[in-house]
């Protein structure tokens, strides 16, 4: 691909960025204070809406369309800044903030202004403690010099932000869940509707936002909706930071338009740079763990808004990529993807507490050893009878769920399959014994393949 000049990362190596001096001396809080100055909220929404910015937190939803579900005769609006990042694989945000902290403060007022917050809440996760400290002090900062908490830029507009430490679970990534949580909840997601919008934090309409989308904004204010609509793809304008793990030779966070595609990212000289010892690809996650997998030759899939469902893919996720080499056993894949959606799972759906939790017991039976063909079409079985998607749960994380664990199933059936041929039957019922044994101290008439 063509030579691309950072636009999120722009300020990444620069000496003291994260200081409020450095970082206006380089154009900050320019945006906001033209947004403020000169634009009405409803101008800036509509500049956002044109931009098409999409949410880069996972779901993938235009935000300036988000913004004009708020109904228009609130009296109070609470901005709610989703900074959990639990999804394995990703640190964009992470990045972003540790590296330009003031670029999210910024954003923050420029969707706080838009959307006539008053208050702004950033639900940090817990164990980001360094990244808690950078972000604080850079908070510090920007109320010292009257961004926030008084009428910032001589403007009619004033905003309260406060940092959140949430305690550290998958599902409050979730917006409702993260809500709850702010309120001082067990973070369990809502039914909706009715959505944050109209009835969110504390009762009043709400927008919850993801840190790389706020960081998009004053870029977009800045230097308007047709340049940034000038990257990506029709449907996935802009630019989108994509992070990358695995035995790469390069392995980080790096920006570039969207429609990157992932032979790109792990080949790319400035990207990935290849694999270690030249190994090959098995298998890519390339969004986040719970859009799914990609096979070795799946490497051309773009990684946009809409390619990723051309493979079977739940979408984009976050665009935390996951490369795995040829000599991993696809077996211990399904095992560690299982066990982090049994153990996140918030156990108030039914299906998701119990669908997880088998499905894990199931992927423990198949790693060491001990699985029956069978047990190939009972995961994919499952995975058709729970999520959101197909109206039984009250949030997405059995989707999440269940994406990578029917890809990988389909996806590496043979290997499966292979594995199970050459088991040992005297092994198997050992194996059995030693990993289930309640099963073998029942009555013969008792026990249960």
């Amino acid at each position: 691909m063509a030579r691309f000049e950072p636009v999120l990362l722009r300020n990444v190596g620069v000496a003291g960025v994260r200081r409020l001096e450095t970082y206006r001396a380089r154009g900050g809080y320019a945006a906001a204070a033209k947004a403020l100055r000169r634009m009405t909220p409803e101008q800036v929404v509509e500049e956002v809406k044109r931009s098409n910015v999409r949410g880069r937190g996972g779901a993938g939803f235009p935000a300036g369309v988000k913004w004009s579900f708020l109904p228009a005769d609130r009296k109070i609006t609470y901005l709610c800044v989703n900074f959990d990042e639990s999804e394995p694989g990703t640190f964009n945000n992470r990045y972003i903030v540790d590296h330009d902290p003031h670029q999210l403060l910024e954003g923050i007022l420029i969707a706080g202004y838009a959307t006539r917050a008053t208050v702004a809440y950033i639900y940090i996760r817990v164990e980001f403690h360094e990244t808690f400290h950078i972000l604080q002090k850079a908070l510090d900062e920007a109320y010292a010099a009257g961004l926030f908490g008084k009428r910032a830029f001589e403007s009619s507009y004033a905003l309260d932000c406060h940092i959140h430490r949430g305690a550290g679970a998958y599902v409050c990534g979730e917006e409702t869940g993260l809500i709850e949580s702010l309120e001082g909840k067990r973070g369990w997601p809502r039914i909706k509707p009715p959505f944050p919008a109209i009835k969110g934090l504390f009762g009043q309409p709400t927008v919850v936002n993801n840190v790389e989308t706020l960081c998009c904004l004053p870029h977009i204010i800045d230097r308007g909706e047709a340049w940034f609509r000038s990257m990506g793809t029709p449907g996935s304008t802009g630019p989108k930071l994509y992070t990358i793990s695995g035995p790469v030779n390069r392995p980080g966070c790096f920006e570039a338009p969207l429609g990157l595609t992932v032979r790109e990212l792990i080949y790319g000289d400035d990207f990935g740079r290849g694999m270690i010892d030249d190994k090959k690809v098995k298998g890519v996650i390339p969004g986040g763990l719970s859009v799914g997998i990609l096979t070795g030759d799946e490497l051309d899939c773009k990684l946009d808004f809409d390619d990723p469902a051309e493979y079977g893919l739940l979408g984009l996720g976050t665009a935390g990529v996951i490369v795995i080499n040829e000599d991993t056993d696809i077996r211990k894949v399904l095992l560690n993807v299982t066990r982090f959606y049994a153990h996140e799972s918030c156990g108030q759906c039914t299906q998701c507490r119990e669908g997880t939790a088998w499905m894990y017991k199931i992927a423990k039976r198949i790693a060491a050893g001990a699985a029956r063909n069978e047990d190939l079409d009972i995961l994919i079985e499952n995975s058709h009878n729970m999520g959101m998607m197909p109206g039984m749960s009250i949030c997405g994380l059995p989707d999440g769920a269940v994406y990578p664990i029917r890809t990988i199933v389909e996806k590496f059936r043979s290997e499966f399959e292979e594995h199970i041929r050459r088991q040992v039957p005297a092994a198997v019922e050992q194996t059995l014994r030693r990993i289930n044994p309640a099963v073998y101290e029942m009555p013969i008439a008792g026990r249960k393949g």
